[in-house]
């Protein structure tokens, strides 16, 4: 596992407190306090038009800070020297509370959790583009890049894309640990996150409208053209996904207990124009959902009951505290295992898109 580990309490501690150290390789350093609730599930949003080139996609993901989970765009940044690709960073599980594994510049992608950022990063490697005699070729099958200005790309067609949107690596998320390549890739020569990057999740951190407090999952600015260029026509808002929370509702990113999220929501009715196939895929929608529900019935009747025991013992706050964070942890990864389970289903059911 690569060395760089934060646990986060202070976002502002997030970079600033990893990206200047000496060795990517060899220091490990945790910061802050336990976070025990998982990050909510990465927004859907089309991705800008690359700037320029040279230009090299790092994707969104939500940084923790004062206010909890806030949402730091993707962006499009100019890579520290030819050769070096970007490794996201990613959230893991570890201690009894989730932490924060910094990215980083390397001349191979490492590991990134087996999340499924998109455009080119999706769990494994990067087939967003590649490095020839000192030049970044684009491949246009998952980057966004205007053809007649940027001549270096090429289309190779992505035929192993398993999207889900779960956005840490853990119980209830994604489960996958480093193969042998990933493992040399965390022992070769990096550079951290650039100036550019460090002040994009400063101002992010800063926007209201960027906390998932405030969007419900949805943030307003998804992604960017270049660092920090927040507004105007190249920055791009949360794509709906079809069954995406609203801000007009309770949202399920969060509830503490079980009863508290909202009605479960069926996805599009299949119409595939075979009729029988239809009603294959809707009998399949129903078994998902009903084994949906029994698990909120499950969970809720346990909560209630460790509730009740609590009340009973007349527990001080410290404890009543404690079991509030548990039960929403708890929550909190059963929505992300049906929120992965439902979109699984969805993308079989499908046609297979060529871009996300």
């Amino acid at each position: 596992m690569r060395a760089l580990a934060v646990k986060l309490g202070l976002l502002a501690l997030m970079f600033s407190a990893v990206s200047f150290m000496p060795s990517a390789a060899s220091a490990q350093v945790r910061v802050g306090v336990a976070i025990t609730l998982a990050p909510p599930i990465l927004p859907v949003y089309d991705q800008p038009i690359c700037p320029g080139d040279g230009y090299m996609w790092t994707p969104g993901y939500w940084g923790w800070g004062d206010d909890g989970y806030f949402w730091v765009p993707g962006t499009w940044v100019l890579a520290p020297e030819p050769g070096f690709l970007w490794t996201p960073g990613y959230w893991g599980w570890g201690d009894g509370s989730y932490v924060w594994y910094d990215g980083y510049w390397g001349p191979t992608v490492g590991f990134y959790g087996g999340i499924g950022y998109g455009f080119g990063y999706f769990g494994v490697g990067f087939v967003g583009g590649r490095w020839d005699h000192g030049h970044f070729f684009y491949n246009t099958a998952v980057m966004h890049v205007n053809e007649t200005v940027i001549h270096n790309t090429y289309n190779e067609r992505v035929t192993n894309e398993t999207i889900t949107h779960t956005s840490y690596n853990g119980p209830g998320g994604i489960d996958r640990r480093p193969n042998a390549a990933e493992e040399a890739a965390s022992r070769e020569r990096h550079l951290p996150p650039s100036h550019d990057q460090v002040e994009h999740v400063t101002q992010a951190r800063s926007n209201p409208a960027l906390r998932d407090s405030e969007n419900h999952g949805h943030p307003s600015i998804a992604a960017t053209a270049k660092p920090g260029e927040f507004t105007g026509r190249d920055a791009v808002g949360t794509r709906d996904a079809g069954g995406a929370e609203r801000a007009d509702r309770p949202a399920t990113s969060s509830a503490v207990h079980a009863k508290d999220l909202p009605p479960i929501e069926r996805p599009a009715a299949p119409n595939t124009g075979n009729a029988k196939l239809d009603k294959k895929y809707t009998q399949e929608q129903n078994k998902v959902i009903a084994q949906q529900q029994k698990d909120r019935q499950k969970l809720t009747q346990q909560q209630d009951k460790e509730d009740q025991r609590l009340t009973k013992q007349h527990a001080d706050q410290a404890s009543t505290q404690a079991q509030e964070q548990r039960h929403q942890q708890q929550t909190q990864q059963m929505v992300q295992r049906h929120t992965q389970q439902t979109q699984s289903m969805t993308s079989r059911q499908s046609a297979p898109a060529g871009r996300r």
